[in-house]
């Protein structure tokens, strides 16, 4: 752990939650394009063509995202966070207004690149900023609001994607421009205020290329896995090939050049190597867990998408409560090591109640084990971010934070393509024991029909034309989709044991100072020693003009 010590606030109380508000609305953008689209693509895709592409329009999003986070988090510690984070919302708003223009599968697919280039900097970058203004004793009960924000996302993404998928898809996108363009604002006035004092660099570009190309071969592969290629195939094997190569690459690249993408120093720092490790694992078991859910309330429970999406309603109050009063707890305590520990036991717990859910059990019961899920993820979100933060320099602080990120979302690639295959495997098995039978006991019109609709190749991607299936046949699907979700949570279960055991490894560190510092660790923001964003010098009387100016403007805003 570092000893930094923290100067003066750099803004005060009103300043910060104005600075919030640009922060949480950027992130809410990337966070509700995560879940807004999926419920709209059927529509989408009827109206533009291009069924072949489909899957595209996730990935190409998840690529961008995913790949551009480290990215992001070097980048604002060389140029600042100011003109980066504004690239970054930029061109998210940019890619939003040009997907919603599309006209075509293609276009659509390209501008979703250009949304997840944009977003793979919101969210690093909002916990960065925060990160400059607010100490790490103090920064729990902020950032515990941007957990919240992720839980608002999920319940509110299918339920507006529902509601425009019927009315205009267009608006998915365009929902986005004006609070992209409120974000712009209120961040570009209030992030003048944040010193920060540019340093010699030279760029990693080849270490960029490296990663860059590494992870997008790694998420081709885990993409396209099962799905578009089979897991064998020489396709998807050169594809984890070349990520493996690019990634030993990559690595080398990082150890011999000045001012590396991702510092390799860092993770000889153990609270940040298990604090990332734990990340992964968590993501891993998160990501590829919980996207199941929707699933069973659809086939087993009947519901629409977007009714499905308002049911997930108790897990993510589990996780926006437990957020907010982790975050809180952790700024009271000063540490922050158990909080992870029992989140993830929490979260082990809620895995294994989920694998005694059945076709008959009620919908309270299958709320109740959402609640402990969503209670785990709250536990544990925020304060592996903050164990990071908290373990680096001031100067490391974006590529630090942007890690945590990336390791993140990676796991949860890996979690759903892993516990997708084993949902398959699963699935193929119980359906060729029960469909026969099933099928058998229908009259030979009907069984005709059921062959005719795919038989035993009915993807359970469809719980309409599910529904749709006589009684012992959709019985039958049902029970066996419910016995793969078992083995899905059980495998989710085995693996979050690894998470427990890793953050019990991680040291109880004291959470550092008492207030908040510039990004370069020490400048005195009044005195003039620090530099602004764009290398003008903040003296004291800049401040006190430009803090002025700001308090008009709160007013005018608020």
């Amino acid at each position: 752990m570092t000893t930094e010590t923290h100067a003066a606030p750099v803004l005060n109380s009103r300043q910060i939650r104005l600075l919030m508000l640009g922060l949480m609305t950027g992130m809410l953008l990337a966070a509700l394009d995560q879940t807004i689209v999926g419920t709209a693509l059927p529509t989408i895709v009827g109206e533009l063509g291009g069924i072949n592409h489909y899957s595209w329009v996730v990935t190409a999003y998840l690529l961008a995202s995913t790949a551009s986070t480290p990215l992001y988090g070097k980048m604002a510690d060389l140029f600042g966070r100011r003109p980066v984070f504004l690239f970054s919302i930029g061109t998210f708003l940019l890619g939003s207004l040009l997907a919603g223009l599309s006209q075509n599968m293609t276009q659509l697919i390209i501008t979703r690149g250009i949304q997840g280039l944009g977003a793979g900097g919101l969210m690093t970058l909002a916990f960065t900023i925060i990160s400059d203004v607010v100490s790490p004793r103090d920064r729990g009960r902020y950032q515990g609001l941007f957990g919240a924000v992720f839980g608002i996302s999920s319940v509110a993404g299918p339920l507006v994607g529902g509601y425009f998928a019927e009315t205009n898809w267009r608006w998915i996108f365009y929902i986005n421009v004006p609070l992209a363009l409120l974000a712009i604002v209120v961040c570009y006035h209030v992030m003048r205020l944040v010193p920060f004092q540019r340093r010699k660099h030279a760029i990693d570009w080849l270490g960029a290329a490296l990663l860059v190309a590494g992870v997008s071969s790694l998420l081709l592969a885990l993409s396209w896995g099962g799905n578009e290629f089979a897991w064998g195939s020489g396709v998807i094997l050169g594809l984890f090939a070349a990520g493996a190569v690019l990634g030993v690459l990559f690595l080398l690249q990082e150890a011999r050049v000045a001012e590396p993408i991702l510092p390799l120093r860092l993770f000889r720092n153990r609270t940040f190597a298990l604090a990332n490790g734990a990340g992964f694992v968590l993501g891993l078991v998160m990501f590829g867990s919980i996207i199941f859910i929707p699933l069973y309330l659809q086939i087993v429970k009947g519901a629409s998408p977007t009714q499905s999406g308002l049911l997930m309603l108790p897990m993510m109050a589990g996780i926006i409560v437990t957020s907010v009063l982790t975050g809180r707890a952790m700024s009271r305590i000063g540490r922050y090591k158990w909080f992870p520990v029992i989140g993830s036991a929490v979260l082990l717990a809620g895995m294994l109640l989920f694998t005694q859910l059945h076709v008959d059990s009620s919908l309270w019961t299958a709320f109740g084990f959402m609640v402990v899920i969503g209670v785990g993820l709250g536990l544990c979100m925020q304060s592996l971010i903050l164990a990071v933060q908290n373990a680096v320099s001031m100067r490391d602080l974006g590529a630090g934070t942007s890690s945590a990120t990336f390791f993140r979302s990676l796991g949860g690639s890996f979690g759903v393509a892993i516990l997708g295959a084993v949902l398959s495997s699963r699935l193929a098995t119980e359906l060729s024991s029960r469909l026969p039978g099933a099928i058998a006991q229908l009259p030979p019109a009907e069984q005709a029909a059921v062959r005719a609709s795919g038989g035993a190749n009915i993807s359970i991607n469809d719980p309409a034309t599910i529904l749709a299936l006589p009684g012992p046949v959709r019985a039958a699907i049902q029970s066996s989709f419910v016995e793969g979700l078992h083995m899905v949570f059980l495998t989710a279960g085995l693996i979050a044991i690894a998470a427990v055991l890793v953050t019990l490894a991680m040291p109880n560190a004291q959470l550092r100072g008492t207030g908040p510092q510039g990004a370069t660790g020490g400048a005195d923001p009044l005195g003039g020693k620090a530099a602004a964003p764009g290398g003008k010098p903040l003296t004291r009387e800049s401040k006190d003009e430009a803090a002025a100016e700001m308090e008009a403007k709160s007013q005018t805003m608020l």
